[in-house]
C-alpha cells in the first residue's frame, strides 16, 4: 500500500505518535521541511535544499536526488517509489515536496 506525503502535511503533528503507519508519514513531512544544517547539535539531518531559488523546471528535476537520499538515510522504513513537484494554494509560486512513499512494517 502507498501514501502520498507532502510538506505540507505537518498540520497535525503529534509527539510520541503511537502508529508506526502515521509515525512513519509525520517523520517524512518532518524531512520535507527540515533543512539540512537547520537542527543544532544533529546538522545532517533534513533535506538538502540546494533547488531553492532556481527556476521552477530546474528546481523540479533537482529536488528529487535529496528528497530521495534524505528519506532512505532518515526514515528507513520507508521506500520512495515517486518523487513529485507539490505546491500550496496559499503560496503561489512555491515548490512544495511530494513523494509517493511504501511502508516497509512487520
Amino acid at each position: 500500500m502507498s501514501f502520498t506525503v507532502s510538506a505540507t502535511d505537518l498540520g497535525h503533528l503529534r509527539f510520541n505518535e503511537q502508529e508506526t503507519v502515521n509515525s512513519v508519514l509525520q517523520n517524512i513531512a518532518v524531512i520535507l521541511t527540515t533543512p539540512k544544517g537547520t537542527v543544532p547539535l544533529y546538522r545532517d539531518f533534513g533535506l538538502d535544499m540546494s533547488f531553492v531559488d532556481k527556476p521552477r523546471p530546474v528546481a523540479e528535476v533537482m529536488m528529487v536526488a535529496p528528497v530521495r537520499e534524505a528519506i532512505h538515510r532518515w526514515e528507513p522504513r520507508a521506500t520512495v517509489l515517486n518523487v513529485f513537484p507539490g505546491s500550496d494554494p496559499s503560496q503561489p509560486g512555491t515548490l512544495i515536496p511530494a513523494v509517493e512513499v511504501e511502508i516497509n512494517i512487520e
